[in-house]
């Protein structure tokens, strides 16, 4: 509260539209992100969200060029807009609005108000129980209309989901292996990924050491939290788990900030919607961090179109879920910017 020059006090109040915006972004605190960094953060100026990359928490080892840092943001502005919607918020978004700010990477701007759909109500449920599940699933398959629906939620995005067919999956092998081969081999990689663990309880980003997936044979391994060196892949005599994974490449037409962002959008997509589904997921970063396993990916896609980000579907194995990855206080990530409220107007 300040001074009014007629001697009246100056109020500040949070209006509605603000407050349903704040809303958003307090449920895009749980979208998914490499390493759990939740590199974002939000600016709520009257009738508009505005987010932002959060360069301060970029993995500078694995992600050099940011683009993963970019998709992680992407996946936040899904869950938000999907908020809204369900919300039966009317919006628009304009990407990277702004030359000369990159770390602008979004503006989603209210419009009124208009009717929710089943569908987007289903998503914002989802928000609530969606998390990485990286123990072996179920063997059972997963059905094929249900893969349908996945690639039909991608589709409405500017990206798309390429499922992987069984005779490609020495390709998607080969890439995990070329990844973990050069990954592990570097220090500074070992180090980065150990700052970023976790024991349980403990901070509010970051991997949880009991949300690891135990080692052993898979026809796709996954990433090796611990720097192990022991995961087996389908070819060794172990027994192999995981068989009925199915396995999805997030691919955008082109490479720039703009497409990053959009394959964040369509990972929250593909992600809610399998959890819709009762579908359990994991993401696959590890595919795409290092160029030669991306640019093996490249050449299973034929060549078109750049792969962002992979993801593991499955249905849930056995046993107790594992626990969800902490959140950051919304107060670290949100800021809400106060309208001024002339004495005339009255108490807010």
């Amino acid at each position: 509260m300040s001074a009014h020059p007629s001697g009246a006090a100056t109020t500040y109040r949070v209006g509605p539209v603000s407050r349903e915006l704040a809303r958003a972004a307090a449920a895009a605190l749980h979208a998914p992100s490499v390493l759990n960094t939740q590199p974002w953060r939000w600016r709520i100026v009257h009738d508009e969200a505005l987010l932002y990359a959060d360069r301060r928490r970029r993995l500078a080892t694995l992600d050099p060029t940011g683009r993963l840092l970019v998709l992680s943001c992407g996946a936040a502005l899904h869950h938000a807009c999907v908020t809204l919607a369900a919300d039966g918020i009317a919006f628009e978004v304009d990407a990277q609005p702004r030359d000369d700010d990159p770390d602008l990477l979004a503006v989603v701007r209210y419009r009124g108000t208009a009717e929710p759909s089943a569908r987007v109500e289903q998503m914002r449920q989802a928000i609530g129980s969606r998390q990485s599940d990286r123990r072996p699933f179920a063997d059972r398959p997963v059905p094929d209309e249900v893969i349908e629906r996945l690639c039909r939620a991608a589709q409405r995005t500017d990206a798309r989901l390429h499922m992987v067919w069984a005779r490609n999956l020495t390709d998607l092998a080969v890439a995990a292996g070329e990844a973990a081969d050069a990954q592990l081999s570097d220090p500074e990689y070992r180090a980065e990924l150990a700052a970023w663990l976790r024991a349980p309880g403990e901070g509010h980003d970051g991997v949880p050491i009991d949300t690891l997936a135990p080692l052993g044979a898979r026809p796709v391994p996954v990433r090796d939290f611990i720097a192990a060196g022991t995961q087996a892949g389908i070819s060794s005599r172990m027994a192999v788990a995981d068989r009925q994974a199915r396995y999805g490449v997030v691919v955008t037409d082109g490479d720039g900030p703009v497409d990053w962002l959009t394959a964040g959008v369509t990972l929250s997509a593909v992600l809610l919607t399998a959890t819709a589904e009762h579908l359990a997921t994991s993401t696959m970063s590890d595919l795409v961090e290092n160029e030669v396993a991306r640019g093996t990916l490249r050449r299973m896609l034929g060549g078109v179109g750049y792969p962002a980000i992979g993801i593991r579907i499955g249905l849930p194995g056995s046993g107790a879920a594992q626990p969800r990855s902490p959140r950051r206080p919304a107060a670290e990530v949100i800021e809400v910017v106060a309208d001024k409220v002339s004495p005339a107007s009255g108490p807010a």
